[in-house]
């Protein structure tokens, strides 16, 4: 086993919410951060911060911080968003669409190439500039043609684990699943399960010991 992959998966989502605001801070001409100012944009212990980066190597200069151009580039390698991925969406129905769009205008590095769903009233319709919703039953064509490596699912829970088989057959590797069930994956896939009624469960559970019945 690689020092990689026991690296915990909390550390690389923190490592992602670190890279907004240093972003932002490259774009204001910032040369130098410290792990203090990090850690107060994003909410976390400096230390914190510290540790997180030392998986990765030593970017900083004691006493007197990072250079952002340098963290910023090496938090995009780390993450792998310092190449271009090649996204599909099965799902088109108004989260779905919405997800169309923000990715549209979100990082370079992402970009939406094929969106599917199975209402005929939408196949056909543009969802993006240059983007038209394609029938279902031509996901593993296509996303074989298109070379996609991530797979959005944003259908009900009935359908999730035939499409995410479909997108498997295709050679998907990765999947990040809006459905609310846990699909299945193959040793060789990443999927990332995104449950809304889990995060409500863990709202109602941190407002309900600060509300009395």
């Amino acid at each position: 086993m690689s020092s990689e992959t026991r690296i915990p998966n909390a550390t690389i989502e923190r490592i992602a919410l670190y890279v907004r605001p240093l972003e932002r801070l490259l774009r204001e001409g910032v040369e130098v951060v410290s792990s203090r100012k990090v850690a107060l944009l994003c909410r976390v212990r400096s230390a914190q911060v510290r540790k997180d980066l030392s998986f990765f190597g030593e970017f900083g200069v004691r006493g007197v911080g990072y250079s952002v151009r340098d963290l910023v580039r090496e938090t995009r390698r780390i993450l792998g968003t310092d190449r271009e991925w090649r996204l599909a969406i099965v799902g088109l129905g108004n989260m779905g669409t919405a997800m169309a769009q923000d990715l549209n205008s979100a990082k370079q590095c992402y970009r939406l190439v094929a969106a599917f769903d199975t209402d005929p009233e939408k196949v056909g319709k543009t969802v993006l500039p240059g983007l038209t919703i394609e029938p279902a039953s031509e996901i593993t064509r296509r996303t074989q043609e298109e070379g996609v490596h991530i797979g959005v699912i944003a259908v009900p829970a009935s359908q999730a684990q035939v499409v995410a088989d479909r997108l498997f057959q295709a050679g998907v590797k990765a999947i990040l699943n809006f459905s609310p069930i846990q699909v299945r994956e193959p040793e060789c896939c990443h999927v990332e399960n995104v449950d809304f009624s889990v995060s409500l469960d863990n709202l109602a559970y941190h407002l309900g010991r600060k509300t009395k019945p």
